[in-house]
């Protein structure tokens, strides 16, 4: 099944789904447990045929009869062990800072509250990360037969966003799935899918090995993406039930309020405060200040920055798709009946009241953590700065005219990584004048110096670039593409794609 059929198919599902929500959890529970029945009859098939196998070329002493079924046995066997390992796996524990009850008391009565009004499961680990997220893990013991560990996580940043009430949303949000027995289900459904992909992926591998893998390969193949539509549709549907859950436990207007500003944050931090961060390591050779322990403050002073109109209408224009099972941030605010309005600076973050002074511990932590991680790259970026800013200097010396073509594709590609596009136009322009023989990296990188200028002639010096040196095809085409979906449309940019494989191939 190509995208296309699969985008459409999920889209149908949806609509049935929200005109009868009940009876469409029962056919896609119905659909996993006619999955499994075929599981466990194909495994039994499986382990019949490789018993049969063993036995026959044991009663038959005849070399080339023995030899024959030794070979069947031998594509029986891998199928067989790959199914019952499927059937006993567990998916890994999230990773992240498990806190205690004594380190964080005011944390763990939340939950407890949480939890005595929703009557949903224990919580049995609470970790804290790094990362700007929520979530609810259920990690199964023995595989197919049960036995979960929930697991809560919450993300430091977002504490240090989102106010008491607004992360109280955030949590029943991620509970809700456990009350409502998504948890459980979601689960089961991913270590099913988890399963039919391991084993389409090993059928496909095989495929031309033996008749049994053929047969195997096909049958997955079919049954595949019909099974993720269904679940694709289920998980969704799950996601609006939950939301649900979190207006009733504080507000519609508290969980609307998280989730836009979860939505802003989220974009902010990945455009502005970790770029803004990692630039620091040109002059300095240790960060002037550290990350986590910024984030304290950063995130309440900076508003002006990130809770903007401009934010917040790029924010609601961007639609739901069919591989991301949580819905767009415009339909879940549609759908708890709310407007989307700017938050309000909080009077005190989550953090602050659920970690208490536990929190500065929590963010020296990670601190180390980031920097231990972070340290020889930084440093190693540092030192080659200073080196290409000295190399630079020298170049400069002469006017662009006068460097040979070496030394003047140098200082173009350096001043494209060190300083800024506007600084290396005037060389790639000096470069791509001359007489004589062009080279594919001043062409390429002049050709998405135009693109990111809103100039489709990008496009012509790409093509150039890319038959200059087929080995950078890949970013040729990449790049092209990435600009006409953004500026045409995807149709438009899959017929400029086929067109630059056919002139090059």
């Amino acid at each position: 099944m190509d995208d296309r059929k699969y985008q459409m198919l999920v889209w149908s599902l949806q609509g049935e789904a929200l005109d009868r929500p009940g009876m469409f959890r029962i056919k896609v529970i119905l659909i996993s447990l006619f999955a499994y029945l075929v599981l466990f009859a194909l495994l039994v098939l499986l382990m019949f045929a490789a018993v049969t196998v063993f036995v026959t070329a044991g009663r038959n002493g005849h070399l080339l009869t023995t030899l024959f079924f030794a070979s069947g046995l031998l594509a029986v066997i891998p199928l067989v062990l790959l199914t019952l390992r499927m059937f006993f796996s567990t998916l890994p524990p999230p990773e992240g800072r498990v806190v205690t009850e004594q380190e964080v008391p005011q944390l763990f009565r939340s939950i407890s509250e949480l939890r005595s009004r929703l009557n949903g499961p224990p919580i049995d680990h609470v970790l804290i990360t790094n990362e700007f997220n929520a979530g609810i893990i259920q990690s199964p013991r023995f595989g197919l037969f049960g036995g979960h560990r929930n697991y809560l996580v919450l993300g430091l940043p977002l504490l240090y966003a989102l106010s008491p009430e607004e992360m109280l949303a955030v949590t029943a949000h991620e509970y809700g799935h456990l009350a409502g027995s998504h948890g459980k289900l979601g689960a089961w459904i991913y270590r099913q899918r988890r399963t039919f992909g391991a084993l389409h992926a090993h059928a496909h591998q095989r495929l031309g090995r033996s008749f049994v893998n053929g047969v195997f390969f096909s049958m997955i193949d079919r049954f595949a993406p019909h099974y993720n539509a269904y679940t694709f549709v289920l998980s969704r549907q799950n996601e609006y039930e939950a939301d649900a859950v979190a207006g009733e436990i504080t507000s519609p207007k508290a969980h609307v309020s998280a989730l836009i500003r979860s939505s802003l944050l989220s974009s902010w931090l990945h455009e502005n405060f970790w770029p803004k961060l990692s630039g620091q390591a040109a002059q300095h050779e240790v960060p002037p200040y550290m990350p986590y322990a910024a984030m304290r403050k950063l995130l309440a002073v900076t508003m002006d920055e990130w809770a903007t109109s401009d934010r917040l209408r790029a924010a609601m224009k961007a639609e739901s798709d069919v591989y991301d099972t949580h819905p767009c941030l415009r339909e879940r605010i549609i759908a708890m009946e709310q407007q989307a309005t700017l938050p309000t600076s909080p009077k005190t973050s989550a953090a602050e009241t659920l970690l208490g002074k536990f929190e500065l511990a929590l963010a020296r932590e990670f601190d180390e953590a980031w920097w231990s991680t972070e340290k020889m790259k930084w440093q190693s970026y540092h030192r080659n700065y200073a080196r290409s800013m000295v190399r630079i200097e020298e170049l400069e010396k002469n006017p662009v005219e006068m460097l040979n073509v070496m030394d003047a594709q140098e200082l173009a590609l350096l001043l494209l990584e060190f300083r800024s596009s506007d600084a290396a136009k005037p060389v790639l322009e000096d470069l791509l004048g001359r007489s004589g023989e062009r080279y594919p990296k001043p062409v390429y990188y002049y050709g998405r110096l135009l693109l990111s200028e809103g100039d489709a002639r990008g496009l012509d010096f790409l093509e150039e670039a890319m038959g200059l040196s087929p080995s950078m095809g890949n970013e040729c085409a990449q790049t092209g593409y990435e600009w006409l979906c953004a500026k045409q449309n995807e149709g438009e940019a899959e017929i400029w794609l086929e067109k630059l494989r056919a002139n090059f191939n």
